[in-house]
């Protein structure tokens, strides 16, 4: 299918119809009994049956799903990302663009750490922070939005530090711990500093993941009390399993279970969550770019690992990778409904799979297969060259 190279959202209105199987990436309703979606200038108005939101008025452009599937596109909300689409981690061009054919439409940094020579000092810190939030807003690779700016915790810190960061526009706190600030009651502070000014915050959990960080351990995750306990499941090292479930149990955090920690305790978390009644906070991250490289179907691995091994629906676990990230991370896709980003992802069971349909091959440990990625109403790629091949695949057809 043609795939419009526009850096804005799309203008005009769109109609995807004959759409197989609505995602609506809300866990109290995954599903909408609905087969089409009506779009203008970038953003979802309706959705409904296709005589009804024909009956809205005529589209400039119509797309045909074919019968596949239609998720909100996934959330990535743990990466680390350093200067465009390139990552010194593993010195790899085009990494975000390849996660957009993983279904991949938003990432959220967890702090730019790999960047060489990475700034300590706080006028540094502040400074590094404020040009990465400037840099991914104002160009996004492949059309990705990239939350970028979020600063790694230093001691000698004070109120006015957050304040000054707040205000140039900086909304996020990379992993509390990946710094000089490892105690409890001192991360605690500065959190509630961040939280103050509107500075969302997550805590690095487990065991050191590169040569330099340390353990960040049950005791110090609740004393800090971060917004997101940080790959609950390690990145790569967890905690012992009675730890990370006691962390489920003890705080009302967010849980972010990531691609590059441990799947076991993975598991273990998310049926945690599943007992308390608590999966709405379960959000799905990678921690990626890292020692294990980079992973284009991290997330999609992720919702297919839960599913198949946790026992969590897969139309659940596409909610933890959409809607749930959505709403705990204040983002304005993620779901469909009414006002949101035209952020989709198009998808359908992997050709020859042994499951009868998308859901049930997630079910059965296999990854869909992808067909298009839209953003802001734009599409962006069509047929992945990731995934395997989807079955069925969406059309453009124009007026």
């Amino acid at each position: 299918m043609a795939v419009e190279q526009s850096s804005g959202p799309a203008r005009g209105r769109i109609l995807v119809r004959n759409i197989g199987l609505l995602l609506s990436g809300d866990l109290a309703n995954p599903v909408l009994e609905a087969d089409s979606i009506l779009i203008e200038d970038g953003r979802i108005v309706a959705t409904g049956r296709a005589g009804e939101l024909a009956d809205r008025g005529p589209a400039d452009s119509v797309i045909d799903a074919h019968g596949c599937a239609v998720a909100p596109g996934l959330v990535d909300s743990h990466v680390h990302p350093v200067i465009g689409d390139w990552t010194p981690r593993q010195n790899q061009m085009g990494w975000i663009e390849s996660n957009l054919h993983g279904g991949v439409t938003t990432m959220i940094s967890a702090g730019e750490v790999h960047l060489p020579g990475r700034p300590k000092d706080i006028v540094g810190l502040k400074a590094l922070a404020i040009t990465a939030q400037r840099a991914f807003f104002n160009a996004r690779p492949a059309g990705v939005k990239v939350l970028a700016g979020a600063p790694v915790l230093e001691k000698g810190m004070v109120e006015s530090d957050f304040a000054e960061l707040a205000a140039a526009g900086v909304t996020l706190l990379g992993e509390v711990g990946l710094g000089s600030v490892k105690a409890g009651y001192e991360a605690r502070e500065m959190v509630a500093w961040a939280r103050k000014h509107g500075i969302q915050s997550t805590i690095h959990t487990g065991g050191p993941s590169i040569p330099g960080s340390g353990l960040i351990d049950k005791d110090t995750v609740l004393e800090a009390d971060a917004d997101i306990i940080g790959h609950i499941n390690g990145g790569h090292t967890s905690l012992p399993e009675a730890h990370v479930c006691e962390l489920c149990e003890r705080s009302s955090r967010a849980i972010e279970l990531v691609h590059n920690g441990n799947e076991r305790v993975a598991i273990a978390a998310v049926q945690a969550a599943r007992d308390l009644g608590q999966l709405h906070r379960v959000i799905l991250g990678t921690d990626s770019p890292a020692g294990s490289g980079v992973q284009p179907l991290g997330i999609l691995r992720m919702i297919s690992l839960l599913s198949s091994l946790g026992g969590i629906k897969a139309d659940q676990a596409f909610a933890m990778a959409t809607g749930n990230t959505a709403r705990i991370r204040n983002l304005d896709a993620g779901l469909i409904e009414a006002g949101r980003a035209a952020d989709l992802v198009f998808l359908d069971r992997a050709q020859h799979t042994a499951g009868r349909d998308l859901l049930h091959s997630v079910e059965l440990g296999d990854i869909p297969g992808i067909g298009g990625v839209m953003i802001d109403g734009v599409m962006r790629c069509g047929r992945s060259r990731n995934t395997p091949p989807a079955e069925r695949v969406p059309e453009t057809l124009g007026h």
